[in-house]
Order: structure tokens, then sequence, then C-alpha cells
């Protein structure tokens, strides 16, 4: 199942069948570490997402009569195929996306253990009852699927997001729809010949190629009554305003602007090295990176001479090759997108104490060095707007409450983490952070798959979040029931 060397044009999944997409249009898939095409994506649009969803409807009523238990199996099926197959998907993710392998790896584990937790069906779709809410009258409250749901994914965890979604949903008695980043479809592709190969019935799971128009088409199908979405704030507040205004469901994860408090009595060592990691990992595009760092009071020194030594140090280049330690960007626009922000911070007065436009790595691929700005302020465009790329800011905080404040000014609110020795201070930041991710003494606030996943703010639109028990939660209706017999 690896990936053929002649290039190819993907196909869509529906109705337990690879089909040749509708649209005729395609875009090539390239390696962004070399730069070398390796896959075309048919662009599809609204006649693909049509017979997917339809397809997707016809399979609903027989599906959602399958017992949770039997559901279930199928779940146990893929996670068995997906453990026999993890390293040769993390491969695909490194190949199309760019990512390390090892983080390509980590990735891959994390979409696993979203199928392990989606197989407690059994136990997690159980109700309520209670006897006698009045002399003889006894009432139950019961989970059941609603239909056809969707996923429209992002270009920067091709594998693991979309099974933060579609494991649940299915397990949960509803049909689904995926539609991957056209930038990263290989992973899908992958996935679902695993898919197939678990013996899912043909409808139940189907796979759409495209891009806006392929995603504005679930978003007004009649026969969508829930999606979920991960990518930026702009482009989830359009998601949630377009599908709602048609009557659906939505989980809009956006955008981020995360933010690392260090504290003078942390670690610093500890600090500094998950501090990296957070910011340069996946070449920061990953809404959980830190993006500004608030040195308070006397850390600032030892933040800005430890940073810059640490991001010195990163060995740039090619994902598949041994000992490299960060990858290339997504592909050449984003990468000159990331330049200007860089060359923004300067233009604004921003430090720059490491400069990642001196590429050290091929440069036939989309790479960036990473890069460090210090003497940052909050009114500054890099500290302002998402930047999604491995690009890093310091700022400088009197105390705790100064950087909680400038913290709370910001209008996204996705990850934030303190780094202290003081329980004083992590409790009082646990307490007062708005962000609905937050950690103490770890640089990247990801919550496991047993726990929900969002967060606040202009960081995320709708109510209920992805995975753990808030899946349950979206992917089902509570019905109530109130009975007497006489």
């Amino acid at each position: 199942m690896a990936v053929e060397s002649a290039v190819e044009t993907l196909r869509n999944y529906v109705n337990g069948e690879w089909i040749d997409a509708a649209a005729g249009e395609t875009r090539e898939v390239r390696n962004p570490a070399t730069g070398e095409v390796i896959g075309r994506v048919p662009m599809g649009g609204a006649a693909d997402v049509d017979r997917a969803v339809r397809a997707a409807a016809e399979a609903y009523e027989a599906w959602r009569r399958v017992p949770p238990v039997e559901r279930a199996r199928y779940l146990f099926n893929l996670k068995f195929l997906l453990e026999e197959r993890a390293e040769e998907l993390a491969r695909v993710v490194t190949l199309e996306n760019g990512k390390t392998f090892h983080e390509s790896r980590g990735s891959v584990r994390r979409g696993i253990e979203c199928v392990e937790v989606a197989s407690g069906a059994p136990s997690l779709l159980m109700g309520m009852a209670i006897e006698d809410v009045a002399a003889g009258i006894d009432c139950e409250s019961i989970r059941q699927p609603l239909g056809v749901f969707a996923c429209i994914a992002p270009f920067n965890f091709p594998a693991m997001v979309p099974l933060w979604f579609y494991p649940f949903a299915v397990v949960c008695g509803n049909t689904f729809v995926c539609k991957p980043s056209e930038q990263v479809p290989l992973s899908q592709r992958f996935l679902f010949e695993l898919v197939h190969e678990a013996g899912f019935p043909p409808g139940v799971l189907n796979l759409v190629n495209g891009g806006r128009e392929a995603a504005d088409a679930i978003l007004r199908h009649p026969q969508v009554c829930g999606v979920s979405f991960v990518g930026s704030s702009p482009v989830a507040k359009h998601v949630y305003e377009t599908a709602a205004a048609h009557g659906k469901r939505v989980q809009a994860l956006g955008g981020a602007k995360n933010f690392l408090v260090v504290m003078p009595d942390a670690d610093m060592d500890k600090a500094l090295d998950s501090i990296t990691e957070s910011a340069y990992g996946c070449a920061g595009e990953r809404c959980l990176a830190g993006t500004v760092v608030l040195a308070v009071g006397e850390s600032h020194g030892a933040v800005r001479e430890g940073l810059a030594k640490r991001a010195r140090a990163l060995k740039v280049g090619d994902g598949a090759k041994e000992g490299v330690e960060m990858g290339p960007v997504i592909s050449e626009p984003h990468r000159r997108r990331v330049l200007g922000y860089i060359e923004k911070g300067i233009e604004e007065g921003a430090d720059l104490v490491v400069d990642g436009r001196e590429n050290p790595a091929d440069p036939a691929g989309y790479f960036l060095g990473p890069t460090l700005f210090d003497r940052v302020t909050p009114d500054m465009v890099i500290a302002q707007e998402e930047i999604f790329g491995p690009v890093l800011g310091i700022a400088q905080a009197e105390s705790l409450d100064s950087a909680l404040e400038i913290i709370h000014a910001h209008p996204l609110a996705n990850a934030s983490s303190i780094f202290t020795t003081s329980g004083r201070h992590a409790r009082e930041f646990k307490y007062r952070i708005e962000a609905s991710m937050t950690a103490v003494n770890l640089g990247v606030a990801a919550p496991m798959s047993f726990f929900g996943f969002g967060g606040a703010k202009g960081s995320f639109f709708g109510d209920l979040k992805a995975h753990g028990r808030e899946a349950f939660d979206f992917f089902t209706d509570k019905k109530i029931v109130i009975s007497r017999w006489s």
C-alpha cells in the first residue's frame, strides 16, 4: 500500500468503491521537502459532494439499526489494520506534509487513540432513566444518531485530524463524508483503503477530494446534518455561519496565537527545551504551537539567550531523513507568506535574534529556518496574527498579572502555558486564563483523545468540541421518552 512512484490522479471513495471524480480539473500534490510532484488531486465540486452525500444518506437507515456493539467491532478491525500499517501511514504523512518522521509517527498514534476511544461506544452511548417522575410515570433519556455528517480537514495533520471525527460519528450510527485538504490527500487515500479492508458497509464512510467549491457544497447540502472543521479562524467563522444558516450542527476549530508565560522561578532548561519544541515542532504549523513567549520580570535574559541557542542548533531538512529536527513548510506560497511576516516584524521594530531566512536546507524544498524575535510588543502584527510557521516572538511582562492582561486582550484563545515551580502562580494562571487548552510546565497543551479538543473566543465556533465525551454529544440527539402504562 506504499505510495507509487508514478504520478497518479486520485479517486474518490463513494458507496464502497473507488470512482473517478466528476470534476475534470486537478491540482498537483508536491513533496514540500523536494518540490517533486507526487500526485494529482481532483478539484471536486458540488456534483462529487452530492454523489457521496446521497450514498451516505442511503446507507444511513440500515447502519443506524446495527447495534452499537457491532458498529464498534468495525472500529476494532480498523484499529488492528492501523496498528499493522502505522509506519507506512506515517511515511505518507511525511511525504506529503513535510513534518519529520518522528512527528508523523506521533500524529498517527494520536489518530489511532481516537479510534480506541470511539470503540467504547457501547458504554459511552448509554442514556439515563428514572422511575416515577410522577405517579406511575417513568422517564428516560436515550442517544440517537442524526444522519449524514461531514468533515473539512486541514493540511497540517492529514491522517490525525479526520480521525478526530469519523470514528465517533459512525460508531454513533451516523454515516460520513470526509473531505481532506487538497494539499495533502494521500494520507486519507491510504486510510480509506484500510476502511475498505476493515469491511465497513458501502456508503457508511465516503471520501471526496476537492477545494473550496467542495467545502461550500458540503456546508449547503440539505442532507448533511452536521459539519466538523479545522482551519484558520476567518474560515472557521465562514464555516460556522454558512452551515448554521443551512440548519446544521457545527464544530469549527479555528486559529491560534498561543502565549507561553515564563516565570523567574521556572526550571529554565526544561522550560526552554519545551518552548523550542512547541514553537518549531512541525515547522510551527499546528494550532497548539507556542508563538509568543511572555518573559516575566528577570527571566527575560535567560529566555532570550536560551531560545536563541536552541533555535540555531536545530537541524532543518527533509523530514524523511535521520537526524532532521524540523522539516519544510507546506508550500512555496505559504513559505512566502511566512517570509512576509518576518519582514513585517523587522519593519515594526522587533529585534531579529535568529534569522530563519538564511535557509540551511535544500533550496528545491519549501524551507525556512527557525526564527526568533525579541522585544515584541502586543500591538505588533507578529504578536497579533497567526503566522503558522517557525516564527517565535519574545515579549516582556512585569508580572503574572500583566502577562495575563496581554493574553486576555488577544481575540484568540486556543492554548496557553505557564512555566513555574510555584503552585500559587500555576493555580492563578489556570484559574484566570481563557484558553480552553492550558498547560503547566508543558509547551503543547494537547488533550488526550478521551478529553475534548477546542479553543475559546475567536479560536472556536460552536458548542461541542472534538473527540472525547463531547463527540458523543455532538454526533447524537438526546431523546427524552416519558411513559405511563395503565
